[in-house]
Formats: C-alpha cells, sequence, structure tokens
C-alpha cells in the first residue's frame, strides 16, 4: 500500500479544494472508461460518448496518448497537476502545456509501466495535444455542468467538515475512498493500495478535492517543487448521482413542490448548504421551507460543530413513505 507520512501541523492546515481540472480529468476517465457507475453517469455518457469518440478519431495521437498516459495503476504525472486553490480550469490547462516534451515522455513511460514509449508518441507536442484535449473535454462535457456540479462539491465538503467534528480526522479520511484511504496511526496515511515507498510530507501543503465522477474519481498528485500534495476522491451518495429523485405528485400537492422536495431529501441528515447544492434553491427559500417543516415536526435539527444539521422526525417519515405509497390508503 501508498502511504503518506504528516504530522500534526500538516494535517490541522490541510483543506478541501474544489478544482475545475480535478473535475474535468475524472470526466475525461470517465469517457475513457466508458463505464457508469448510476443512472446519472449514464445519461451523462449517452449524450457525450459519441462525440468524445468522433473527437478521438480524428486525432489519433491524442487517442494513443490517452492510452498510455491513464494506466491502469498510475495516471501520467502531466495529465494530473496537482490542484490550487482558487485556480481556474485555463490555469490548469496552462500549466500542463508548460510541461516539457521530455518530462511528458518520462511521465508516459511511467504510466506503461516502464514499458517502451509507443513510436508515434515520440514527438514534442504531447502536451499540447494533451491540453488541446482537456479544453475539448472542459467546454462540451463539464462547463455546461460546472455550476451545478460546483454545488454538489459543495455540499459534499460541507458533509466532510461536519464530519470531522462528529469523529475526528480519522473518520473522515476512513471514508474519502473507502478501503483504500485510511488513517494508519503513527502519523500515517495510507492514500491508495498500491506498493508505493511511503512519501514524507510533513510540512507540505495537502488538499482534498472532491469530484463527481465515481469510479474514475480518485487518485493522488503532488508537485514536488511547491511541496504541495493533493488526495482527490470520489463524492459520495445522493449527492453524486444527478437530480434528486421525483417527488411523489401527492406529497408536491400537500405542501408544494418546493417544500416536499426538501423534506424527501431529509430522510439522513444535511445542512442548508448542502440542501441549496442538491435542489438549486436559493438560501432563503431553503431557509423558509425549512422553518415550517420544523414548526409542523416534520423535520427536527441538531448541532454537529459549526453546522447545523436538519433531518425527518418520524412523523416526517410517516408523511413522505404514505404519500409514496398511496394505493395503501384507499378504500
Amino acid at each position: 500500500m501508498g502511504w503518506w507520512q504528516i504530522n500534526a501541523d500538516t494535517l490541522a492546515g490541510s483543506r478541501f479544494v474544489l478544482s475545475p481540472m480535478a473535475e474535468t480529468l475524472a470526466s475525461l476517465k470517465l469517457l475513457h472508461a466508458g463505464e457508469a457507475a448510476h443512472p446519472g453517469e449514464r445519461a451523462w455518457l449517452d449524450r457525450h460518448l459519441p462525440g468524445y469518440r468522433a473527437r478521438l478519431a480524428a486525432d489519433p495521437v491524442a487517442a494513443l496518448l490517452l492510452r498510455a498516459g491513464l494506466g491502469r495503476v498510475w495516471t501520467a504525472d502531466f495529465l494530473a497537476p496537482t490542484p490550487g486553490d482558487g485556480e481556474t480550469f485555463e490555469e490548469g490547462a496552462a500549466r500542463i502545456r508548460a510541461t516539457t516534451a521530455d518530462r511528458a515522455r518520462a511521465d508516459l513511460v511511467v504510466s506503461l509501466a516502464g514499458g517502451p514509449l509507443p513510436a508515434a508518441l515520440d514527438r514534442d507536442d504531447l502536451p499540447e495535444c494533451a491540453a488541446d484535449l482537456f479544453c475539448y473535454v472542459w467546454t462540451e462535457t463539464v462547463r455546461p455542468y460546472w455550476d451545478r456540479r460546483r454545488r454538489i462539491l459543495e455540499a459534499d465538503v460541507v458533509a466532510r467538515i461536519a464530519q470531522v467534528s462528529q469523529g475526528g480526522w480519522a473518520t473522515v479520511l476512513d471514508a474519502l475512498r473507502p478501503g483504500r484511504t485510511r488513517w494508519l496511526g503513527d502519523n500515517r496515511l495510507q492514500v491508495n493500495l498500491h506498493e508505493y515507498p511511503p512519501r514524507e510530507i510533513s510540512g507540505a501543503e495537502l488538499v482534498f478535492v472532491p469530484v463527481t465522477p465515481q469510479r474514475q474519481g480518485g487518485w493522488v498528485s503532488w508537485e514536488d517543487t511547491r511541496q504541495r500534495y493533493a488526495l482527490v476522491y470520489p463524492c459520495t451518495g445522493a449527492l453524486a448521482g444527478g437530480r434528486p429523485s421525483a417527488v411523489p405528485a401527492s406529497l408536491a400537492a400537500l405542501l408544494g413542490p418546493a417544500r416536499a422536495g426538501v423534506l424527501a431529501l431529509l430522510a439522513s441528515p444535511m445542512s442548508t448548504s448542502q440542501l441549496v447544492a442538491v435542489t438549486g434553491q436559493g438560501l432563503g427559500s431553503v431557509g423558509r421551507h425549512l422553518k415550517v417543516l420544523l414548526d409542523a415536526g416534520l423535520v427536527e435539527r441538531r448541532r454537529a460543530g459549526r453546522s447545523v444539521l436538519y433531518s425527518r422526525t418520524t412523523a416526517g417519515d410517516v408523511l413522505v413513505e404514505a404519500r409514496n405509497r398511496p394505493d395503501t390508503y384507499r378504500s
């Protein structure tokens, strides 16, 4: 297994970062694999996979570059720039373009597990070719959805921060990529299952980066020159799977569709920020819906650190479940 040695100051200074470039790489991996983890991804693939494949068919060098660079064990480092706080997609793409040809070829050899570099990739424009492909994926398949994806990612971060207050950092780290990330004790963070030498990163900048694609949404990256390390992980649960399920018409008629949607989402605790992210409603609207539901005894709230989490009461559960099974109550 691969693990990083970190000290308390490094963990205390770590933070969550949203990255358009990481989201684009995860989406590129999803397009490359062509395998959906849930219906939301399936719908996205059905929409964008034909255009992506046509793009690669018209650019065989890019197609070969991806087959070499997205290795079964390791992604070529220059294709996975370490995310920076507040970095735009364009800034990340510029870092890919600035990669030297020699480094790009060396990174590809590593991702090929030391195998020979295909002759067609022995060229100097590989970074430019890769950056152009990333720009295509961002422009055509990620940017149209970025506002909603960003809200989903923000909600995931809120949930992780609340988890810190409930179970500590070890609980959060164990849950980022279950079975792959784990707090081992003695200042050791397991980051994957690969047999790589441990890295001492005490004193470095450590960021955790959520992305929405599921099976392709996990890797580590680092920049030794900046002493910056990143652990990219897939956000999980209902937040990741596309739009919320349709609210039963009878419940929407009783409470109003927006308020009913909030109640239906609260089968598990969520913060106001999470509800805003998932529903797309404004903060004020969500707050008003929660007040009405609280006053009616359909939801309850509790504090988790600095966050306030809302969840359905037994009465709320009964109402949602009854409205999901209207036939039960017909005479």
